[in-house]
């Protein structure tokens, strides 16, 4: 049976662990030993386990989607007005689970691991959307959860419950995406390459064998550059303008060497992140978004979402130009259980699915209403 485990080191805070039977075979044909995932829970499964939700986050996501900060939590959830008694995810009804990602640094296995044995560094292998959903499938089974009343994810997240809808369906009880695509375009993977190529050109990322440096010697440069490049693209130039315009930080001079208000901002969100992430996990999940397509080896993107038959919500934000609207239609269109386009309306571009909560439980809602 697969054991539940706790984190060395660090305060655990709410999550809880499971180490996964046996190793797990990726779509590389690589095999991955001892892989151990982090997840959160909320609320009562039933007797049954068919009131199970699968709650999927976002790339330098984590398992705590609700409660608040403290040991082993530096912020608060990242969905908590959506989960709790009474919210969209009403945990009085519904049992809710939100892993951290397989190669991921917030507990679950990936470049950072420090327990003996693990694979770190530049050995940790390439992992796909399609491996994260294997590593999820079974700690499902390690839950005793057969099939999820839903599967719900926004951005990276996204991916991964299309990937559960189309690889799963007999598992997937109806299905949410939110800003993200049915396949990673030109663009987006040029994005995303930006980022990795500045974390890998920081000399101290040492070919990804950086773990063991003294502090301060990680490539925590190209990580902070590497947020600063992916921000840009979760916000919109309209929102930008209205906040910063061409304003100077209060006491710099840009003419002098000093900081406009856009870049300050910038600079304090990359230093967020370098506090409370790893760049080995960073480069890893970037790389699985890129290879995301649903499509890949299963006759194409509309043969392969034909597969996903369950009830459907697809949503998109209107003033998002990482993943823009036209991405989130082809798949509401493709997809037998959707009936049409929902459209979040936020002025805070790709980040709306994070920060229109009110917009995106009334989805919740309907979803779980109709299909439940």
């Amino acid at each position: 049976m697969s054991s539940v485990e706790r984190l060395e080191g660090d305060p655990p805070g709410r999550r809880s662990w499971v180490t996964l039977d046996g190793p797990l075979g990726l779509e590389s044909g690589a095999t991955l030993p001892g892989v151990r995932l982090a997840y959160e829970t909320w609320g009562r499964l039933a007797a049954d386990g068919a009131n199970a939700v699968l709650v999927l986050h976002a790339l330098t996501g984590d398992s705590h989607a609700a409660g608040s900060a403290g040991p082993g939590h530096p912020s608060a959830g990242w969905w908590d007005e959506l989960i709790g008694p009474g919210r969209a995810l009403d945990t009085d009804r519904w049992y809710v689970v939100a892993p951290n990602v397989l190669g991921g640094c917030q507990g679950s296995t990936g470049p950072s691991s420090v327990r003996p044995g693990a694979v770190r560094g530049s050995a940790f292998p390439s992992l796909t959307i399609r491996d994260q959903v294997s590593a999820e499938a079974r700690l499902a089974d390690a839950l005793g959860i057969g099939r999820w009343a839903s599967v719900v994810g926004g951005s990276m997240g996204g991916m991964r419950a299309l990937e559960w809808a189309v690889s799963r369906p007999d598992r997937t009880g109806s299905l949410l995406v939110l800003a993200a695509p049915t396949a990673s375009s030109a663009e987006q993977i040029a994005w995303g390459g930006l980022q990795i190529s500045a974390i890998r050109a920081d000399p101290g990322w040492r070919g990804g064998d950086y773990h063991d440096a003294p502090p301060g010697s990680g490539p925590h440069r190209g990580l902070g550059l590497a947020r600063q490049i992916a921000h840009v693209t979760y916000r919109s130039e309209p929102e930008l303008a209205a906040r910063f315009g061409r304003r100077a930080q209060a006491g710099e001079v840009p003419s002098r060497g000093g900081r406009y208000q856009v870049e300050s901002y910038l600079d304090h969100h990359a230093a967020k992140l370098v506090r409370r992430f790893d760049a080995g996990s960073y480069v890893t999940l970037t790389e699985a978004m890129n290879g995301h397509d649903v499509g890949r080896g299963r006759g194409g993107v509309a043969r392969a979402l034909r597969r996903a038959d369950m009830p459907a919500l697809v949503a998109g934000i209107d003033s998002d130009r990482l993943y823009p609207l036209a991405q989130q239609a082809e798949a509401a269109a493709l997809l037998p259980g959707a009936d049409r386009l929902r459209t979040i309306e936020s002025p805070c571009g790709h980040d709306g699915f994070l920060i229109e909560t009110g917009q995106v439980g009334s989805l919740v809602r309907e979803l779980l209403a109709a299909a439940h």
